[in-house]
């Protein structure tokens, strides 16, 4: 299964896409980068700094500054990973910033009801955004 990420929430494409990959399924999410937070730019942005300059920057907490990781690492957080289950979900989950061109012939669907301009939210921001805002390109 290929989904397109783009103006998707990123709350429930993970969501969906860890109980797909829990049931054995091998997805691959393209357009990472388009994928949205709902909320108000500032507070999201800030609150992604915060964690990061929680403590010593050896010790963690970890946030990737790549989209595609970061939707990865979004996702993973929706998994049991420590348990062998949860770890083989994972390794099916794959995600591109874009659309790669061994991907680019093939059919790639969406979730409509998940798109952030059918609802009313006015307020959100893309990974990329935030990604550029932790120190990302």
């Amino acid at each position: 299964m290929i989904i397109n990420a783009k103006n998707l929430i990123l709350g429930r494409l993970g969501a969906y896409i860890a109980k797909k990959s829990l049931l054995r399924e091998e997805i691959k999410v393209v357009n990472c980068k388009d994928a949205v937070i709902v909320g108000k730019k500032e507070e999201i942005i800030n609150r992604y700094k915060r964690k990061k300059e929680r403590t010593t920057p050896v010790k963690g907490p970890f946030i990737p500054k790549t989209p595609d990781r970061f939707v990865k690492r979004t996702i993973r957080g929706m998994l049991p990973y420590k348990k062998e289950r949860g770890r083989d979900a994972l390794q099916r989950i794959l995600c591109y910033s874009s659309i790669p061109e061994s991907l680019k012939n093939k059919e790639i669907s969406t979730i409509e009801s998940f798109n952030v301009l059918q609802t009313d939210n006015v307020n959100f921001i893309k990974v990329w955004e935030i990604c550029r805002h932790l120190g990302g390109k």
